[in-house]
């Protein structure tokens, strides 16, 4: 997210919402942001979206796309847009790389192809590019409705993109506003919980390794042995290496190709773990998966949840930390071997988080954790303990930056306050270094005095600081970055360019800022590169002493010396650099985003026409199945209906905290698809029958059938927040005595059709084919008002 929600409402006079729907999300503050820019600044709404949303009921203008062709919209707009000039030519010149590569693309697109492949009528796809083009500044609003698709990692960059064009990016009321979910899943990105990157976005580099360990007070090459595992044969030249954790001894040869240094090796992904567990795809791991451990995160909202549930029953062990019991627990049938442990609710624990924004925001204990609840913190402690790496777990925590120096500066460590400061001084990469315990605090102390239009503290201790110093903020003395990429600010009030991340140049072409893009009060005319040791002296016109020269790190994310952010603030410079933004991703498999159809298509014209990608060897351990897939057969002649998910403005992920409640069960009190009388009635499913509805991978759903007019003749869509049946059959018996929600149901995630993104392997869960059957009336319970009635429900006598 470049800007935010306050800074939409009172700037945007455009607001582009496409993959989202606000007034039903988590959180639904994006739509009261939304209806707030509409009252104060006149704002057009423009909602694109395959169903009619309550987003969409009050948009200006309605686009209505077919899921998985957002790439496709959008160049259709950028084609309407370069075709009549409306650019912003000179933030193209001077701050932007392959722009004219895109256009090359966006020629294909005319409004007459993009409508067909869209869907989108043509006088509606000319309207709305010339609403972008003439009322600025104008923001874009996604969420997951962009990222779960096949070609997700392109959804995301077409949309930034299309603001580059604009000349919407870096400006208030502009950039993309993109809706992270509920608290701290913004922070849970930032922390890095994923398995192809260390926290704060530091790769799996040795460099990386080298530097965490650095701040964690902890020996390489010591902490190196536990990954370092591959084979329990000794090669010629190998070296004995054991592996603490399991006890065992391997070797480990690095010359040998065959034997992999697994620390630098991209994890299971949360899509695709079950794989480390069946094996049904080639996989590449120094052994099976035989323990699942889950932590807050609802495994049920995954995809492929037939393939979850036989991984569950194969696991040797399943732990579940969690408030509520995660429904992964009854999945499987096992009698055994499943633990539950009472972790403590965000009520009686203490710390940070932060927000969709990134703003962090202390959020204070209520009340100590009730009964056996521990925080996750002390779960997590116990843990380290058991295994013997406690000691080294928690180093990290007492120590400090002393005399520009990283060292241990005491013996033990105050919670949450050193672990909030530990990751403040290791997380450089994205500036988190004045995000500190202490200021955390003080701008909760403060709340009443910050502007929320702007974040900006007016008064007191917090004046001039922006509300959570949302990211970055370089150190204690930087405000934050309420919006990224302002170059009209200077450095000291949140202002910076893009970032140099790429190199200097790509094809002979400069990838540093022009001259007249030079943030304000920089001592630095134009572009220039990211700051590090070796280039730090030229770069900024300064020589450093001796002293400084020995304690420096090696470039402005992996200093703990503090010294290049010290000079890059005396000169005005933002240590990242200031360098084009590339519309051109030379490392993906599409350098620049392109239209490809979904794994499983209605369109098998189309299919011929937009193929996907070839099938992956190697991703996150496991291969993966694109073309093979696709083109196995025309899918749509046995499954000709497309659906999607929905959200529900009472339940969030996998539902299984709001579904313990009576009051926001009633609200939904059974699982549903939305579906067209059109389309219901010519399978002889009347408004409130049961249905099947069955997917090309040989898995079922029986769901109740809401007739709804938000859906076409040709699409059903569901939420995806229920669990506690599986494929018609009721696990309610396998919920521990007095856990069970007060609604269960039909995971929409058991239907999901098989597809992934090729660079972060989430599941297309938005582009997929069904068909569907008029099913018997259930004998099971799935509604709360058969099992509790309606007037109890309603808390009626």
């Amino acid at each position: 997210m470049t800007n935010h929600f306050g800074d939409m409402a009172a700037n945007s006079k455009c607001i582009f919402i496409i993959g989202a729907n606000p007034a039903v999300a988590n959180p639904v503050g994006g739509m009261k942001h939304t209806l707030q820019a509409k009252d104060r600044n006149n704002a057009k709404v423009i909602v694109a979206d395959p169903n009619f949303t309550k987003s969409a009921a009050h948009a200006d203008l309605y686009l209505r796309q077919r899921s998985g062709t957002d790439i496709a919209l959008v160049y259709g707009l950028i084609h309407i847009i370069l075709k009549n000039g409306w650019e912003d030519k000179e933030f193209i010149k001077n701050r932007t790389y392959g722009i004219d590569e895109i256009a090359k693309e966006a020629e294909h697109w005319t409004p007459e192809v993009t409508s067909d492949v869209t869907g989108v009528p043509v006088d509606k796809l000319i309207e709305a590019a010339n609403i972008l083009a003439h009322t600025k500044p104008g923001t874009v609003v996604w969420a997951l409705g962009i990222t779960q698709h096949s070609v997700g990692s392109s959804n995301t960059r077409i949309l930034p993109i299309l603001q580059l064009i604009l000349g919407n990016m870096g400006k208030p009321g502009g950039g993309c506003n993109i809706i992270r979910g509920h608290d701290n899943v913004q922070g849970s990105t930032d922390m890095c919980n994923l398995s192809d990157s260390l926290p704060m976005y530091y790769g799996l580099t040795d460099a990386a390794w080298k530097y965490y360990c650095q701040g964690w007070g902890v020996d390489y090459d010591e902490f190196v042995k536990r990954f370092a595992v591959s084979t329990k044969e000794p090669k010629q030249g190998g070296t004995p290496v054991k592996n603490t954790v399991f006890e065992e001894y391997y070797y480990h040869d690095p010359k040998n190709p065959e034997d992999r240094n697994w620390r630098n090796e991209k994890g299971w992904s949360l899509s695709k773990w079950w794989q480390g567990v069946l094996k049904e795809e080639n996989t590449f791991s120094s052994g099976a998966l035989r323990v699942l451990w889950v932590q807050g995160t609802g495994l049920t909202s995954m995809a492929h949840l037939a393939k979850i549930q036989e991984a569950a029953s194969k696991l040797d062990m399943i732990v579940v930390a969690e408030p509520f019991v995660n429904e992964i627990s009854i999945l499987s049938d096992r009698k055994d071997g499943v633990y539950i442990l009472p972790v403590a609710t965000a009520f009686e624990n203490e710390g940070h988080l932060n927000a969709t924004n990134r703003s962090g925001q202390w959020r204070t204990k209520v009340v100590d954790p009730l009964y056996e609840s521990k925080g996750d913190h002390e779960v997590m402690f116990a843990f380290a303990k058991k295994f013997g790496f406690y000691d080294e777990y928690v180093k990290g925590m007492k120590m400090a930056v002393v005399d520009r120096e990283l060292k241990q500066v005491k013996d033990d460590f105050v919670w949450p306050d050193d672990a909030t400061n530990e990751i403040a001084r290791v997380g450089n990469s994205i500036g988190y270094g004045g995000r500190t315990a202490e200021m955390f605090r003080r701008h909760q102390a403060n709340w009443d005095k910050f502007d929320p239009d702007t974040l900006i503290g007016l008064g007191g201790e917090v004046k001039g600081e922006y509300y959570g110093k949302p990211w970055p903020a370089w150190d204690e003395k930087h405000p934050g970055t309420p919006i990224l990429y302002d170059m009209s600010k200077p450095y000291a009030e949140g202002g910076s360019g893009f970032r140099n991340r790429f190199g200097l140049e790509h094809n002979g072409v400069s990838q540093l800022a022009s001259e007249e893009a030079t943030l304000v009060g920089s001592a630095i005319k134009g572009g220039y590169p990211q700051i590090t040791k070796d280039n730090i002296e030229k770069v900024l016109g300064i020589t450093l002493t001796e002293e400084e020269k020995a304690k420096i790190g090696p470039s402005w994310s992996m200093d703990y010396s503090g010294i290049i952010l010290e000079k890059c603030r005396e000169k005005g410079v933002v240590p990242y650099g200031n360098a084009r933004a590339r519309a051109i991703v030379w490392e993906f498999l599409d350098p620049i985003p392109k239209h490809r159809e979904p794994i499983h298509s209605p369109r098998w014209d189309l299919v011929q026409k937009y193929p996907t990608f070839d099938d992956q060897a190697r991703n996150f351990r496991v291969s993966t199945k694109f073309k093979s897939e696709q083109q196995a057969k025309d899918w749509s002649k046995e499954f000709p209906i497309v659906f999607s998910t929905q959200r529900v403005v009472n339940l969030s992920g996998a539902g299984m905290i709001e579904r313990t409640s009576k009051y926001l069960s009633a609200i939904t009190p059974e699982m549903f698809a939305n579906v067209h009388p059109e389309l219901a009635l010519k399978y002889g499913i009347k408004d409130r029958d049961m249905m099947w509805i069955h997917s090309p991978q040989g898995t079922k759903i029986k769901v109740r059938c809401y007739h709804s007019y938000m859906v076409t003749p040709d699409r059903i869509c569901m939420p995806y927040n229920f669990a506690g049946v599986m494929q018609g059959v009721d696990l309610s018996a396998r919920y521990p005595e007095g856990t069970k929600p007060y609604v269960i149901g039909e995971s929409f995630n058991t239907v999901t059709n098989y597809g992934f993104d090729p660079v972060t392997q989430i599941s297309e869960f938005n582009a997929g084919l069904c068909r569907i059957e008029k099913a018997e009336e259930n004998t099971f319970k799935t509604s709360f008002y058969h099992e509790y009635g309606e007037r109890d429900a309603l808390g009626k006598e």
